[in-house]
């Protein structure tokens, strides 16, 4: 056999074969492995350079989830027809993947390691996503990279009130709860979550759901690594020498301690920056080849002094109690042409949220792998350099800036109204205007304001909070302690960011970030114990004080978004030939009209008047004249025998000469022109769809109106559906 050294495992997941196949691809990476569940194919590649990289102090990890449109059989939309930068799914993916694995590496680490799993075949109801974390999994778990893996990952979906494990394509389209576990053996590593209002104790056992399912993938691929696994490399350490730690500790710790011990983070700053100078000016010399160590050295005292603190005085940095909050604040409207916008502050924490309302067709067009191929509300997430005191230019959004506009998406989605009780597409754009923590939970409730201030009835207003976790030394979990709302220093030192967002009846959404192997069940149960005690206290108190329900008006510089819904078979009708009646439609009316293919036509413009008057036109044309119905029509044409009406753009009905008036008519012009207003009745249509009209009948039936002035009074139906009348036209 040519390869000699292929191998392929298989295993049963959620129903499905699971098979993880190696030593037939990509020989010359430190591992390989090609995962396949179902038909999804995904090729997982693990690197790691042979030296350390050198003057850094962290572990450079790069992980790349890579969609090739091929996978499902379709050629990339750009202009180019190749794929060029990762899809904003994508970097997501990767973030699910980086955030179970990075903790799992060693902390004193300094080797490059590249993590690539590219998707060659879809099959949509299973995963690409989960399929890559597990291939990603068993990959670095057979390589001979240093690492205390493995881990497996799970959807988990609840169908009819039922928790589902890796729901298929039909079971995803009607879930409640988009959730993805990653587990260790024994810890939950990773919990990525969105949810229709899913209350704590549901959301907790479909979590434990998918820990326990994660736990039998772990151990087959244990079984692997014990069939083929390399030894581990033996690499540099990066930790500071012992001693020179410990003698620095000792020379600047109780300073340290004063510098740190204020609620505010720029006095925290100025207080450091001697501490910084006088250990350089007093170690340098001493230590001249260990001197790129005494920054790190610098943040292993302040994280030693936080957490000590933390875990052992139960004392936080800026005096607050463990499940105090920051001071928070609210408001509204603090720019006057935006269509909405609220501003969220928690303590140093600031985040200013717009919202602006949009047509339709302003939806998100998405070219990727997954079924979805639009979305209609958008958030973008920005973090500019001066919100933390810094100095550097604007390069566009990184990951993790992606990442936290996606979980703020995630946490409105589910209480935001359908396209048909509020025909718009919805941007909210949250600036971050500065940063001591927590911004992605600020920019949902800033965005819970704009949206209620800028009158997007949703069903209820969402809040976030975060809560942290210190564990024992060595991550010893039977001795913890969680605290809620953690600024940036908790954060930094601390081993958990476990970030919840809902409404006062359930989850929307979470986001874990850890720093330690995982989460017992008891840590996520207090997780979730405070962070809704937390969040229903800023509803109440902080939010809904300033706004307690999202306006019944929109702005005045919002468009104004009508809708109809019309036979589909009727579209064509509306659109005339060439697209000339709707554009005609737009120019009149000052409107902007989309339809889509089941027939929903949706008008918006400034005016309120203009786009109803554009909505009834739309259904006028629409719908199919009915017998006895009165309209106020358009003479187009005059033949001897009598004129032609048009009731409405593209139909067209013939008034006999004998029709035209109450009295006997001569000649037509005697009585019409072209371009004339005439109030008609329609009197029959024949078999082939000709539409015949009398001015005779309608002018005796409504004998007694001012002509002139009281055509607009005509009621609809019995009789009435007519176009505009045009100020320069002759009108009965």
């Amino acid at each position: 056999m040519f390869f000699k050294n292929f191998k392929v495992w298989e295993t049963e997941l959620a129903g499905r074969k699971l098979t993880l196949e190696t030593g037939k691809m990509a020989g010359l990476a430190n591992a390989s492995i090609m995962a396949r569940y179902g038909e999804t194919a995904v090729l997982c590649n693990v690197t790691a350079s042979a030296k350390p990289r050198e003057g850094i102090d962290f572990f450079p990890l790069s992980v790349d989830f890579e969609e090739k449109m091929y996978s499902v059989g379709r050629i990339p939309g750009s202009f180019q027809r190749r794929e060029s930068r990762p899809s904003e799914k994508a970097i997501l993916a990767s973030r699910c993947i980086d955030r179970p694995i990075r903790p799992l590496f060693p902390k004193d680490l300094r080797n490059d390691c590249s993590v690539v799993a590219t998707v060659m075949s879809v099959d949509p109801d299973c995963s690409p996503e989960i399929t890559a974390m597990i291939g990603v999994s068993a990959a670095i778990a057979i390589s001979d990279i240093p690492w205390d893996g493995p881990i497996s990952g799970v959807n988990v979906g609840l169908v009819d009130g039922e928790i589902v494990i890796n729901p298929t394509l039909e079971q995803r389209a009607k879930s409640d709860l988009v959730l993805t576990v990653a587990s260790t053996g024994d810890l939950v590593a990773m919990i990525e979550a969105g949810g229709n209002e899913i209350d704590d104790d549901t959301m907790f056992n479909a979590i434990m759901a998918g820990h326990e399912e994660n736990k039998k993938i772990v151990q087959f691929i244990n079984g692997i690594v014990e069939e083929v696994g390399k030894p581990k490399f033996a690499y540099e350490s990066s930790n500071p020498d012992p001693e020179i730690m410990a003698e620095i500790e000792a020379f600047c710790i109780e300073d340290v301690k004063k510098a740190l011990d204020t609620d505010d983070k720029n006095v925290r700053d100025e207080r450091l920056l001697p501490i910084y100078e006088a250990v350089h000016e007093r170690f340098d010399e001493r230590f001249e080849d260990n001197t790129e160590k005494l920054d790190e050295i610098m943040y292993l005292v302040q994280k030693h002094v936080v957490r000590d603190w933390l875990k052992n005085e139960h004392k936080r940095v800026d005096g607050r109690g463990i499940d105090e909050i920051r001071p928070l604040n609210a408001e509204i409207d603090l720019l006057p042409r935006v269509h909405g916008c609220g501003m969220f502050t928690r303590g140093q924490t600031q985040v200013l949220s717009i919202a602006t309302l949009g047509g339709i067709r302003d939806a998100q067009a998405l070219d990727g792998i997954d079924e979805q191929t639009e979305k209609r509300y958008i958030h973008h997430y920005n973090f500019p350099s001066y919100s933390v005191g810094e100095t550097k230019p604007s390069r566009g959004p990184g990951r993790r800036e992606i990442g936290h506009g996606a979980l703020a998406e995630k946490a409105l989605v589910p209480v935001l109204p359908s396209v048909e009780e509020f025909p718009y597409t919805i941007r909210v754009v949250s600036e971050v205007l500065s940063s001591n923590g927590s911004t992605s939970q600020g920019s949902i409730c800033g965005s819970t304001l704009a949206l209620m201030a800028a009158g997007v009835p949703i069903k209820a207003p969402v809040a976030g909070i975060s809560c942290g976790l210190i564990t024992g030394d060595e991550g010893v979990y039977g001795d913890f302690m969680t605290m809620v709302d953690i600024q940036g220093l908790e954060d930094f030192y601390g081993d958990m960011d476990f970030k919840v967002a809902g409404t006062k009846k359930g989850i929307t959404a979470i986001q874990m970030d850890l720093k330690v192997h995982g989460l017992t069940p008891e840590i996520i149960k207090e997780a979730f114990a405070k962070t809704h005690k937390a969040r229903n206290y800023i509803l109440d108190e902080i939010m809904l004080p300033v706004i307690a329900e999202p306006r019944k008006e929109l702005s005045k510089y919002a468009p104004k978004m009508m809708t109809v819904a019309i036979n589909p078979d009727k579209i064509g009708d509306v659109i005339g030939k060439g697209g000339k009646i709707i554009q005609q439609l737009q120019v009149d009316y000052d409107v902007k009209i989309e339809i889509e293919e089941d027939g929903n036509v949706f008008v918006s413009g400034q005016d309120t008047d203009k786009c109803k008057a554009a909505i009834e036109m739309v259904r006028l044309i629409a719908s199919d004249p009915e017998i006895g119905a009165f309209y106020n029509g358009v003479v187009t044409r005059l033949m001897n025998f009598g004129a032609f009406v048009e009731i409405a753009p593209g139909k067209e009905g013939l008034v006999h000469i004998s029709r035209l008036d109450v009295k006997r008519t001569e000649k037509v012009e005697d009585v019409v022109n072209v371009g004339d207003s005439v109030i008609v009745k329609c009197i029959g249509i024949t078999d082939e769809g000709k539409i015949d009209l009398s001015r005779r009948d309608a002018l005796i039936e409504l004998e007694g109106m001012k002509a002139e002035n009281e055509i607009d009074d005509l009621p609809r139906k019995k009789g009435g559906n007519r176009p505009p009348r045009r100020n320069n036209r002759k009108k009965d």
